[in-house]
């Protein structure tokens, strides 16, 4: 059974900086574009940034330019640093393996961040 567990989260203040990790417990990550979702209280879970095998990035609009995506293969982990950070980044983050070419992805179980002065 694979599992993601994130980690990494917190209550921070507006421009203030996190760094979130996601393990996996096999080898998973190297067959998966790997994604960090986030949910806001009453909102839609949403695709905050992802990146495939290849080490092709895509990001919301809303955290352009302050995200950065990576990953490790040899680690089976993927990090997400979020700088700059502000309010409305407030939500529950979730970390997301799609294995490519198929139908089958995991979900880590969430990590709170609060950015709140």
């Amino acid at each position: 059974q694979v599992q993601l567990v994130e980690s990494g989260g917190g209550l921070v203040q507006p421009g203030e900086s996190l760094k979130l990790s996601c393990a996996a417990t096999s080898d998973i990550v190297s067959i998966s574009t790997m994604g960090w979702y986030r949910q806001a209280p009453g909102k839609q879970r949403e695709l905050v940034a992802m990146i495939t095998r290849y080490r092709d990035t895509y990001y919301a609009d809303s955290v352009k330019g302050r995200f950065t995506i990576s990953r490790d293969n040899a680690k089976n982990t993927v990090s997400l640093q979020m700088n700059s950070l502000k309010p409305e980044d407030t939500a529950v983050y979730y970390c997301n393996a799609a294995v490519e070419a198929s139908a089958i992805d995991f979900w880590g179980q969430g990590t709170q961040v609060t950015v709140s002065s």
